[in-house]
């Protein structure tokens, strides 16, 4: 079994944004003990979170158990899994395939996060319609599915995984920003993976498991206390420009 932290990890987070539950998926699935630490949007570059994390970006985590403060969530993947995964349930004993875990995740913090944010920044939130920005990072989005695709196309039936016969950190860390692409590329489920069979397959594989729709009814429940509309925006408010210039204004978002 893995090893469980007698104390609960603080886990720091706005609720909207993918990246904070690409680790609660992580702690969903192991089992281990933690708890989260919710706050608005407004409030990331303020103390107290300022002073977890000097780039104001979540999530963030507190380990009371070895006294370690950590942020991005890449770094936080390979500490969980390093420290909490005694069993090997999320990778491999072999120093191989503990690289090659690496190297996707990798790749999903240099290639799919960033190109699927600017795409979902500029088609939705950004205050003037930039066609070119769109076309740009949305052929991004693409041609990252192409690479998954690809590889995954080119397994046996026994091993659609990245690494490997079994899902491993490395295939769950894509989840939370593919799981968003019918909101940002404004498609059906069904044109979102035109092509692209078994990449779809995969995520839907994913997304079924309990530790993911944990996380996604947590994230609804801690979305609507905040009363924040699906891409992030205070109800009442039109864009994502108008809510940073309420923030920078020191006007008060919540409902």
């Amino acid at each position: 079994m893995p090893t469980n932290p007698p104390k609960p990890i603080r886990v720091w987070i706005t609720p909207p944004g993918p990246n904070s539950w690409k680790v609660i998926f992580l702690l969903e699935e192991l089992k281990l003990n933690y708890e989260i630490i919710s706050f608005r949007f407004d409030d990331v570059k303020k103390p107290p979170f300022i002073n977890i994390n000097p780039n104001g970006r979540v999530p963030a985590i507190e380990d009371p158990n070895t006294d370690l403060t950590l942020w991005e969530s890449g770094a936080i993947f390979q500490y969980i899994i390093e420290k909490y995964d005694a069993d090997k349930r999320l990778t491999y004993d072999t120093s191989n395939e503990r690289h090659l875990c690496n190297q996707w995740l990798h790749f999903q913090m240099s290639g799919q996060g960033p190109y699927y944010g600017q795409a979902g920044w500029f088609q939705h939130l950004h205050k003037e319609k930039i066609p070119s920005a769109v076309e740009r990072y949305t052929n991004e989005i693409r041609r990252v599915l192409d690479v998954l695709e690809n590889v995954l196309a080119a397994k046996s039936a026994d091993q659609q995984w990245l690494v490997g016969n079994k899902m491993t950190f490395a295939d769950m860390s894509f989840v939370p920003w593919n799981f968003r692409l019918s909101e940002v590329l404004v498609q059906s489920w069904d044109e979102v993976w035109e092509g692209k069979p078994h990449v779809r397959a995969w995520h839907e594989r994913m997304i079924e498991l309990p530790s993911w729709k944990r996380s996604m009814e947590t994230r609804a429940r801690l979305m609507d206390e905040q009363g924040l509309q699906w891409n992030g925006v205070p109800k009442g408010i039109d864009t994502f420009n108008e809510y940073e210039a309420k923030i920078a204004a020191g006007e008060n978002t919540s409902q």
